[in-house]
């Protein structure tokens, strides 16, 4: 089904109301629900999630594990990591997710590179 993005009013497809799991599902669930807003568009919604997502990292300890609920199963471009120069680059979200240094010196690693040789 086709809806309009409540903050850019832009065009796309949810499936939320076929039965089917709708595209959104996949990201991180830690927008708050509310009954006045309206479905967001891709962009849009990922831009919220990125906010929601830095206020909880600045605001709870790095040995503070991420909730399971917060967790996705696939990796999502510019939630978990972004491209630069045709590389992956993950993002401290990702970093938190998994909950430890994995010793190659990432740029966003939350844990001061501890395990790095």
């Amino acid at each position: 089904m086709k809806k309009l993005c409540s903050i850019c009013s832009q065009s796309f497809e949810c499936n939320s109301e076929s039965g089917q799991q709708c595209w959104c599902s996949q990201l991180p669930a830690i927008m708050p629900l509310c009954a006045e807003q309206g479905c967001r568009c891709p962009a849009c919604l990922t831009v919220a999630v990125n906010e929601k997502i830095g206020d909880f990292l600045q605001n709870n300890p790095v040995k503070m594990a991420i909730p399971s609920q917060y967790k996705n199963k696939e990796l999502i471009q510019d939630i978990d990591y972004y491209l630069e120069n045709g590389n992956y680059v993950f993002t401290q979200w990702y970093h938190r997710k998994r909950g430890f240094c994995c010793g190659n010196a990432c740029r966003h690693c939350p844990y001061q590179h501890s395990n790095v040789r």
